[in-house]
């Protein structure tokens, strides 16, 4: 018998390279698709567009803002283009044919008082808008009560629970501002953070400014006097949420009022029902009627009603340039986004073009 062996080794079958196109868009794919996870569930970037953070934040800084501080918020509408404005060039980017339900991954921690926080606007949600959550106006503002708290402003001063709570270092409010004709050199206050909000009178100015920077200026031969601008106690502004001249209150004297806590159970009454339909109707989806003397919620008589959410409220730095919970109400916690943690760059569009980039705010943590 004979016996051969074929020791020769079979040719391997060569893969097809990828041409240079498909790698291309490999990569591409790769790349999307990693970028809208990271964006989703660990940090995306924000511009500040407004004043309604100066001087803690200003017009121009890029954030940094971590999504795994508060639990990444799943998207509510999956059909939308990747890294663009729900809007652009007044078209739609995103698509509402469907729609998720509220769900949040969990976080590392809980939103604390004082924490700057983002979020999407409380003020554009009901059947007027019929804007999906998480394609609302993204905000920055700064969390002064949490779920359970009771707040009250007196003179400008926020209270938590009866106790006074911490003011940002750089917080600003306004300052009437009498001069005996020689204006403030333009470099002093831009060096100070100082604007004009308005001209009251020949030497009578209303400037928005840190205490810091009134503490300076009042010093100055130029300056005759600064007075603080607050609205008295019991004047009742009609853009004050909850828009009711019951509630007597202005964006200096406010409350005290609750926050709606998960869990909850507040009674029903004619009180309680204007501080709180916004939250019971639009926010956790209830139809809210009134018949005679009775309440009712989806067609029952109630006469107190258990919140679904957490609620929060967010209040700009900047106290007198800013529209925030004092206007519009409390800030549901599908809303929010996630906690700015760093300011990784910052331009001036005031200033010439190589005087532009603020860098002594670039890479800076944010407290």
């Amino acid at each position: 018998m004979n016996w051969k062996l074929n020791l020769k080794k079979t040719p391997k079958t060569e893969k097809a390279k990828k041409s240079k196109t498909r790698e291309w868009v490999d990569a591409v794919v790769f790349a999307v698709v990693a970028a809208t996870i990271i964006r989703g569930l660990l940090f995306s970037a924000y511009a500040i567009p407004s004043g309604s953070m100066e001087g803690t934040e200003l017009t121009g800084d890029y954030l940094f803002v971590s999504k795994i501080s508060y639990g990444p918020r799943i998207a509510n509408t999956p059909l939308a283009v990747p890294f663009t404005e729900p809007v652009m060039y007044g078209i739609k980017t995103y698509s509402g044919a469907i729609q998720l339900p509220y769900f949040r991954l969990p976080g590392l921690g809980h939103i604390r008082n004082q924490d700057i926080v983002v979020f999407n606007k409380p003020d554009e949600a009901g059947p007027g808008y019929n804007i999906p959550v998480d394609e609302r106006t993204t905000l920055i503002k700064r969390c002064q009560a949490i779920p359970g708290d009771v707040l009250t402003i007196i003179n400008g001063q926020v209270y938590i629970n009866g106790k006074a709570a911490r003011n940002a270092p750089k917080q600003q409010t306004s300052y009437t501002v009498q001069i005996t004709g020689l204006p403030i050199n333009p470099d002093i206050m831009r060096e100070q953070n100082i604007s004009i909000r308005q001209q009251l009178g020949p030497d009578s100015y209303e400037m928005i400014m840190p205490s810091s920077a009134a503490d300076i200026i009042k010093g100055y031969s130029n300056v005759k006097s600064i007075t603080p601008v607050i609205a008295p106690a019991g004047s009742y502004d009609p853009e004050i949420f909850p828009h009711n001249e019951k509630f007597k209150w202005n964006v200096d004297n406010y409350g005290p009022i609750r926050l709606p806590k998960k869990g909850w159970t507040t009674p029903l009454n004619d009180s309680t029902l204007t501080l709180y339909r916004r939250a019971i109707e639009v926010y956790e989806n209830n139809k809210v009627a009134i018949n005679g003397n009775d309440i009712l919620i989806n067609g029952k008589k109630a006469g107190s009603y258990t919140f679904k959410m957490d609620y929060y409220w967010m209040m700009g730095d900047n106290r007198h340039d800013s529209l925030d919970s004092r206007f519009w109400g409390y800030v549901p916690e599908d809303h929010v986004i996630g906690k700015a943690m760093l300011t990784f760059f910052s331009t001036d569009s005031t200033q010439s073009f190589f005087n532009r980039i603020r860098w002594n705010r670039v890479l800076r943590p944010i407290e």
